[in-house]
């Protein structure tokens, strides 16, 4: 037989099987034959080549005080959150065996239980000889047909994202120069001579003119301009970053599937798509 695995490792283990859809009946409420509430939904055991359901494991505390078995899916009807089997009985309950999560469901504990569930339902019984020549979980087999449940796909948007480098900058420095104009007071000293006219001139006694010659001397100061250079901080610059948010939208195509409905004949159709029936249950 081809070997399972719990759902829930497929899921996590194997996602390209089965990708982001597909049916998952943990935590729902299970019942047995004439409507009796026996347990739970624990999990389920399913092909991981092809992500198909092959067993339901229940926890069957409303019967017994502490067991888990494994039922084949093809016994189960699923009716909102709520799974029923309705040929699944106490006694043979009680004659499976014990299911521990996590254990491999090997083919000896699998045919143990189907010979139990097949000889109380003749829609079950087979000849065994031939089951085991065609060992497997065959289609065509009543006990692992999937439950017919038309379910509406549709697709959705998955937007996910990544950081990718967008740019970079770099804060350096270099030297620009240009011309700068100082205007500058400077001092300096200039000569000035002052005349003045004798009106009532005394003899010089002995003198004779251009005997002697005499020059006065006079130093001239004068400021001049001493050009040096000094550096200054003028700004200082601190280089961080921060995150800012922008919107974006994204456009793509989705697909969804939509009911759809073929009469045939005089047929009439409530809103939910099914025949109308009147008082007397007849269809219409």
């Amino acid at each position: 037989m081809a070997r399972l695995m719990p759902l829930s490792d497929i899921t996590a283990q194997h996602s390209d099987v089965l990708g982001n859809d597909y049916y998952d009946p943990t935590g729902q409420t299970a019942y047995g034959m004439n409507g009796d509430k026996i347990g739970t939904i624990r999990g389920a055991l399913a092909e991981p080549e092809t992500g198909k359901i092959r067993y339901l494991i229940v926890d069957v505390g409303g019967w017994f005080s502490s067991k888990e078995v494994v039922v084949p899916v093809g016994m189960s009807q699923f009716q909102g959150d709520e799974v029923h089997f309705t040929n699944l009985t106490k006694e043979q309950v009680g004659d499976m065996r014990e299911y521990r999560m996590g254990e491999e469901y090997g083919e000896e504990a699998q045919m143990s239980d189907e010979r139990v569930l097949r000889a109380a339902h003749k829609d079950y019984q087979v000849d065994e000889s031939q089951y085991a020549a065609k060992a497997g979980y065959r289609d065509d087999d009543a006990m692992y047909q999937t439950p017919e449940k038309l379910r509406l796909l549709e697709e959705r948007l998955m937007v996910n994202k990544d950081r990718f480098v967008a740019g970079s900058v770099e804060v350096g420095k270099r030297v620009e120069s240009h011309q700068e104009n100082v205007n500058v007071d400077l001092k300096r000293e200039e000569v000035v001579i002052e005349r003045h006219a004798v009106t009532d001139g005394q003899p010089v006694e002995g003198a004779v003119l251009g005997a002697d010659s005499q020059t006065m001397r006079v130093d001239l100061e004068a400021e001049r301009a001493n050009v040096s250079k000094q550096a200054f901080v003028t700004e200082e610059v601190t280089v961080g970053k921060r995150e800012v948010t922008d919107s974006q939208t994204v456009t793509d195509t989705v697909s969804r599937e939509v009911l759809e409905v073929n009469k045939t004949g005089d047929v009439r159709l409530d809103a939910d798509g099914k025949p109308m029936m009147d008082d007397t249950n007849r269809k219409l």
